[in-house]
């Protein structure tokens, strides 16, 4: 209240010729200054304000591309990038450091969409969205190491106190391979008994899931999945090709068991059309394909409002699978995550989370995302030759192509 009697006080005296407008001026910083000194919003220092992103590093390692940010204040984040070609995935890394160059690594959320959005006929393709996930991942790194707590802390903490994984004792996939438009009881009948004995293996307590892998065509998903019904199934996995909402509307109007969707579908706008469609019971998208941490989390509140739980698809070493763990900790709605420990390179990276033998998964505990990266294990991997990945399982007994 004084504040403002001063300031009507030189208006009024300023209206009268007492003040110059240089006077005033100074009169009204000197008010006002003093106001936001006192507000507390303005006194909320960013301790980390200093921090800038002055290198990146992308090494092809096999079928994956570690990216390494590095910071003048010496912390460092590891990212992955996953299901690429990856020398094309490391070269387009680099050259999207001109975007983070100098850059504060803690504006996440700003620096993801300035990526995102710097070119408008790559957005939201694979090699974009893919790329930044590793990004991502690496500037979440970085910023939980800068507050000292994991990930899933900046995420609004744990919603669980262990996370499930498959598979599991209690818990198995089986997948099958591309098939024809329609199906002869014997092709039916391999299927159906492989999903009898994983239903025997984990018993009626357990959990078995079948990945149709996009390469059961639609004729032949619905002729299976009403054999399939008896073995009370999770779900069915990438049910169909993506690309047509109207093929997974046809699909839900004849399948009864759960269906899962969106390992292919990169960032919310990809996902919510399987939300709206109401074809998607269970959501399997992949921090390393998605966008990262921060569209897996965006993602999943999505799922919320639509009641569909995340089932993270995940065949990334452990550092993505890790990034994937922090998102999983700390969403309401979650099913079960993804992960192969063999898929990490020996000694490559520790980690400080394990699973149990029911298939829980512990949360991670140290700052960021918790992996540390041996780098001299890294520099003697990505000296072995890493020729690119071109499944040839697409293929049908008359020689035509089919999708997998």
């Amino acid at each position: 209240m004084t504040n403002r009697r001063d300031l009507l006080t030189s208006i009024g005296a300023l209206a009268a010729g007492c003040f110059t407008a240089s006077a005033f001026q100074s009169d009204f910083n000197t008010v006002f200054g003093a106001q936001a000194a006192q507000n507390p919003a303005a006194n909320v220092a960013d301790r980390t304000s200093t921090i800038k992103i002055t290198k990146l590093t992308a090494t092809p390692v096999a079928r994956k591309v570690f990216l390494k940010l590095e910071t003048n204040h010496g912390v460092t984040g590891w990212g992955e990038i996953d299901q690429l070609e990856t020398q094309t995935a490391a070269t387009l890394a680099r050259s999207m450091f001109e975007l983070l160059d100098g850059e504060n690594p803690t504006r996440i959320e700003y620096l993801w969409q300035k990526i995102y959005r710097s070119h408008r006929d790559m957005r939201g393709g694979p090699f974009m969205t893919h790329t930044l996930s590793g990004i991502d991942m690496a500037l979440w790194d970085i910023t939980g190491k800068l507050w000292g707590v994991p990930v899933y802390r900046l995420l609004g903490g744990p919603t669980r106190d262990k996370v499930l994984m498959y598979p599991s004792a209690k818990a198995i996939k089986i997948g099958a391979g591309p098939m024809p438009f329609s199906g002869t009881p014997q092709q039916i009948e391999s299927i159906v008994k492989s999903i009898e004995a994983a239903r025997k293996q984990v018993g009626p307590d357990g959990m078995v899931m079948f990945d149709a892998h996009c390469a059961l065509p639609p004729p032949f998903m619905i002729q299976l999945a009403g054999a399939l019904k008896p073995f009370e199934l999770l779900y069915i996995e990438e049910p169909a090709v993506p690309g047509n909402i109207e093929v997974f509307k046809r699909l839900k109007q004849h399948i009864s068991i759960p269906l899962a969707v969106g390992e292919q579908a990169r960032t919310i706008w990809d996902v919510i059309t399987y939300l709206h469609e109401g074809v998607a019971d269970i959501l399997q998208v992949d921090c390393a394909h998605t966008g990262g941490i921060s569209q897996m989390r965006k993602i999943a509140t999505l799922g919320e409002a639509y009641h569909v739980p995340l089932a993270p698809h995940c065949v990334t070493t452990d550092l993505g699978a890790t990034a994937s763990l922090h998102v999983s900790a700390a969403i309401p709605f979650f099913l079960i995550h993804e992960y192969y420990p063999s898929i990490t390179p020996a000694g490559l990276i520790k980690k400080d989370w394990a699973m149990d033998k029911d298939g829980y998964a512990s949360l991670p505990q140290a700052p960021g995302i918790g992996c540390e990266i041996d780098e001299a294990v890294l520099a003697e991997l990505a000296k072995k030759p890493s020729p690119p990945e071109w499944p040839t399982r697409g293929r049908l007994p008359d020689g035509s192509i089919s999708d997998y």
